[in-house]
């Protein structure tokens, strides 16, 4: 049996239901510091461009038929506040001359029609190359075991960044933003 999220509401008396099935998909990461480690989150949203949204983590599932765009173009069609599904990898540390790293992979599918996957990625001691490298493997890995194909195409983001010799809280983040 196959299940679909549907928002119900009532308008003017006539029920309405729509599936919240994102139609496009921005990716984007950041860095932050901060003394506090929660700061140093906000600052990696900041530097992301996506700390004027309530963030909901959602798992790693690109939607049928959803368009890739530029993150100029996605923010564009967000309003502060708004409520936003994303699949975010997230690491942090404070531990001077540690090297933190966040990336994300997608796999596209071959049908269009079909679901891909996004995976998430983080690691300690990790170049920004490598943990991208790492991420794009393991998405294309994980559609590989679901179709018995490759991929149309894979790509991945990543950042990774050092903690300064003060100790500041440094987080990585690397996003994929859906635009419902």
């Amino acid at each position: 049996m196959r299940y679909v999220l549907l928002y119900t509401q009532v308008e003017r008396g006539v029920i309405v239901k729509m599936r919240l099935l994102p139609k496009k998909i921005f990716f984007t990461a950041g860095v932050g510091t901060h003394k506090e480690n929660l700061e140093s989150f906000e600052m990696a949203l900041r530097d992301a461009g996506i700390e004027k949204y309530n963030l909901v983590a959602v798992s790693s599932i690109l939607p049928p038929n959803c368009e890739i765009i530029v993150k100029d173009k996605g923010l564009n069609e967000l309003r502060p506040g708004e409520i936003v599904f994303c699949v975010m990898s997230r690491h942090a540390s404070n531990e001077p001359n540690r090297r933190v790293s966040a990336s994300l992979g997608c796999a596209i599918p071959k049908n269009p029609n079909e679901f891909g996957y996004i995976s998430e990625h983080h690691a300690f001691g990790e170049t920004t190359e490598s943990s991208g490298v790492y991420a794009e493997k393991l998405a294309s890995s994980m559609y590989e075991t679901w179709t018995d194909s490759k991929p149309r195409e894979t790509f991945n983001i990543a950042t990774s960044e050092v903690v300064g010799e003060g100790g500041l809280w440094t987080t990585v983040v690397s996003a994929a933003v859906m635009v419902l």
